[in-house]
């Protein structure tokens, strides 16, 4: 099986003990922004290929979620 990027980053999150919840979420938070931007430069792009922008975001969201954080649903229209 085939391990992303992100996948690596939230785990290395994850199992960083030196940080307490409330550090880990705002790590995360910065990382979803991040991915945030890249997913909306990618969907203004004339070609618009998904190269994980998506899953990233998806997978960010379910690690907060896992933390206790709570992830505001948006609409379409705040990409």
């Amino acid at each position: 099986m085939t391990v992303s990027t992100m996948e690596l980053k939230l785990q290395a999150i994850r199992d960083d003990t030196g940080l307490s919840r409330k550090e880990k979420i705002a790590k995360l938070e910065r990382l979803r922004n991040e991915a945030r931007a890249l997913q909306r430069a990618a969907t203004e792009s004339a070609m618009v290929e998904d190269d994980g922008w998506f899953e990233d975001v998806h997978l960010i969201d379910t690690e907060l979620e896992n933390l206790g954080r709570t992830v505001e649903e948006k609409g379409a229209a705040t990409l």
